[in-house]
C-alpha cells in the first residue's frame, strides 16, 4: 500500500518548519506503511562540496574515526555529522567514486542512502515515529523534502529497502505501486553502469530517471518516458537539488492527492496527510491526473504541468 509525502516551500522563511511539518505528514500516513520509514531533506549546500550520507548497523564502530580514515585515503578534508545510524559526510565535489571505492574498502558494512550538495536521506525499519524521533527529523530545516512509509510487498524489510532512494546527484525517488519488469530493466540499466544496490523495483524506478538524465534528458522528458518503458502503476514523487516533480501512471489506481498556497505545494498519498498544514483551508486542493508530469522549482522555471502524448 506504502504512504507518500511531498513538501515544496515557496516561502522560505518557512524554511526552519519544514523536518516538522514533513514528520507530522508522515507519521499520518503509518497505516499505510508501518514496515519502515524514510524522508529526504534538501537543505544548506556548500560550495564546492559534496554531501554523502551513509549507513551503518554498527555506528558505534563504524563510524569512529571515519572521517579521518576516508580523508587519509583520498588525501583531502573530510567533515563528518553523526546521527543515530547515519552520518554525513562532506567531501570535495568530483571526489564521490572514489569516496564510494574507499568506503568498501575501510568500512565494508557501511552504505551509502545519498549524494548531492543539498540532499541528505534518513531511513530505517520501523513506525515512522520511532524513525522521526531516533533521527530528529522534526527539527530539520530545508527547502524541499520528501518522506515515504513502507508496505512491503515484493522485498524483504530492510533498511536498503525502505524509501527515499536516491541514484543520481541530488536526485531521489518515493514510490506507491509496484512495478512488474522491474528485473529486466535493473539488468539493462547495470549493463549501462547505473549502480542499484538492492532488488527493490523503487530502486530501479529512480535509477530509470538517473539513466535518461545522464544521457540528455530534463526530468520532465525523463518522467514522460517512464510512462511508455516502465511496466505497471505508480506514482512517483521525485525530488532533485531545485525541486520536486510528481507523476501518476495512465491508469492512476493508487490515491493521491495536492494542495497549494503561496507559501507551498504539498502531496499526499491521501487528504489526511496535509490537514495540519498551515493555511490548508484557502488552499487549492485536486487531485494529480493520470499521465501528467508535475514540476516545481525554485530556480525561477515556471511550474509544469505536463500532459503525456
Amino acid at each position: 500500500m506504502c504512504g507518500i509525502v511531498g513538501l515544496f516551500l515557496k516561502d522560505q522563511s518557512l524554511a526552519p518548519q519544514l523536518g516538522n511539518m514533513l514528520t507530522d505528514m508522515l507519521i499520518t500516513m503509518t497505516d499505510r506503511g508501518p514496515d519502515s520509514a524514510g524522508i529526504a531533506i534538501y537543505g544548506d549546500a556548500s560550495q564546492g562540496k559534496t554531501k554523502i550520507t551513509v549507513q551503518s548497523p554498527n555506528p558505534e564502530t563504524d563510524f569512529i574515526g571515519l572521517a579521518d580514515d576516508l580523508g587519509k585515503s583520498l588525501g583531502v578534508a573530510v567533515g563528518q555529522t553523526d546521527n543515530d545510524t547515519h552520518s554525513v559526510l562532506e567531501i570535495p565535489a568530483g571526489q564521490f567514486d572514489a569516496a564510494r571505492a574507499a568506503l568498501a574498502e575501510l568500512r565494508p558494512s557501511v552504505r551509502v542512502m545519498s549524494r548531492g550538495e543539498s540532499l541528505e536521506i534518513y531511513k530505517e525499519v520501523g513506525l515512522p515515529k520511532d524513525v522521526a524521533e531516533r533521527f530528529s527529523l522534526n527539527g530539520m530545516s530545508g527547502t524541499h523534502g520528501i518522506g515515504h512509509t513502507r508496505m512491503a510487498t515484493e522485498s524483504a524489510v530492510t533498511t536498503m529497502g525502505a524509501h527515499p532512494f536516491n541514484t543520481g546527484s541530488d536526485q531521489c525517488l518515493v514510490h506507491n505501486g509496484s512495478l512488474s519488469n522491474h528485473n529486466s530493466l535493473r539488468r539493462k540499466l547495470r549493463r549501462e553502469g547505473v549502480i542499484i544496490q538492492t532488488e527493490n523495483d523503487t530502486e530501479v524506478g529512480a535509477a530509470y530517471l538517473t539513466w535518461k538524465m545522464m544521457n540528455g534528458a530534463t526530468l520532465g522528458e525523463a518522467l514522460k518516458s517512464s510512462l511508455d518503458d516502465l511496466d505497471g502503476f505508480f506514482t512517483f514523487v521525485v525530488g532533485t537539488k531545485d525541486g520536486f516533480g510528481v507523476v501518476r501512471d495512465p491508469i492512476a489506481c493508487k490515491p493521491a492527492v495536492m494542495a497549494e498556497t503561496d507559501q507551498y505545494v504539498a502531496f499526499g498519498s491521501e487528504y489526511r496527510a496535509l490537514v495540519n498544514l498551515p493555511g490548508i483551508e484557502q488552499a487549492r486542493v485536486w487531485e494529480p491526473e493520470p499521465a501528467t508530469v508535475y514540476f516545481w522549482s525554485h530556480n525561477d522555471r515556471p511550474t509544469t504541468h505536463e500532459k503525456a502524448a
